[in-house]
């Protein structure tokens, strides 16, 4: 019992530690962790992946206002969405943009999701991403493009991931699902594993990043609670998601990618849940080794 004890107080006290570096509010923390929070962090360890945001969080934000939320959560790579940069954007207008990024210190690192139904959305879409300059797209397109999207990756160098959108989309419902379509194409062909839609179907992240890691190039990250049955977003550490195995797992396979929190259960006021969950993912990586 003592050491269950010792073991918890040294959770929380990280788990503090985790929120307080990120400079959010103390109403913020849990008042346990505040209490079991020391003035030094633990030596945090270094991982391959870097923890980002999702461009859908912020749907409804302003690109100016998005950045600067960033910034108070010290987050500082992006995926980026097009109703910030439009598919049709110009170079002087994507120049612009990466200007606003490279002020606020923040990298765009993908682009999408973006959904493609013929061959020119395919074509527009990888164009799109080598003027930005990212090393990832995020796709959705239709099964028959799948070949032709495996040609696009090898012309362009560049990887592509595909999302899973959970029981109400036909086409890719979960990450084995999506592994099942591209696992004969380019390896730079891949998964945008969408956590919460996998906690949906009732598949454990943790397992499905042992079993198909090596072939996700970007994650989204949010969490889940069940409410008469059915599945809802919720901050990060409110739900069921086992993030601690979730972290032991993208160290055992390397994970070299994004983990990208995305937030959208408020979308007109989007900072405080994106900080809890910012707070709660980093504090979870320090604690677990």
């Amino acid at each position: 019992m003592c050491t269950m004890q010792n073991s918890r107080r040294r959770f929380f006290k990280n788990a503090a530690t985790g929120a307080l570096t990120l400079g959010l509010s103390p109403a913020l923390v849990p008042g346990e962790l505040m209490a079991m929070a020391g003035n030094t962090p633990d030596d945090k360890r270094i991982d391959l992946f870097r923890v980002g945001i999702a461009g859908w969080s912020f749907q409804k934000i302003a690109l100016d206002i998005s950045l600067e939320m960033m910034n108070r959560v010290d987050v500082r790579h992006l995926c980026i969405k097009d109703f910030h940069l439009p598919l049709n954007s110009t170079d002087e207008h994507i120049a612009a943009f990466k200007n606003k990024l490279k002020a606020k210190g923040v990298t765009g690192f993908g682009v999408g999701p973006i959904y493609m139904t013929s061959k020119n959305e395919v074509d527009h879409a990888f164009e799109y991403a080598k003027r930005v300059g990212v090393r990832v797209l995020v796709g959705v397109p239709e099964h028959g493009l799948l070949p032709y999207v495996g040609e696009k990756v090898k012309e362009y160098d560049m990887h592509f991931a595909i999302h899973n959108h959970g029981r109400k989309d036909k086409r890719y419902p979960s990450v084995p699902v999506i592994h099942d379509f591209i696992k004969d194409l380019d390896p730079r062909v891949g998964i945008c594993h969408d956590i919460g839609y996998s906690m949906e179907m009732g598949l454990q992240p943790a397992d499905l990043m042992m079993k198909y890691g090596k072939r996700v190039y970007e994650m989204h990250i949010k969490d889940m609670t069940k409410h008469s049955g059915e599945w809802t977003e919720c901050e990060v550490g409110r739900g069921e998601i086992d993030f601690p195995a979730l972290a032991k797992a993208l160290r055992k396979i390397r994970y070299s990618w994004t983990c990208s929190i995305e937030y959208d259960k408020n979308s007109t006021d989007p900072l405080p849940g994106i900080a809890e969950s910012v707070g709660h993912f980093k504090a979870v990586l320090n604690v677990v080794k």
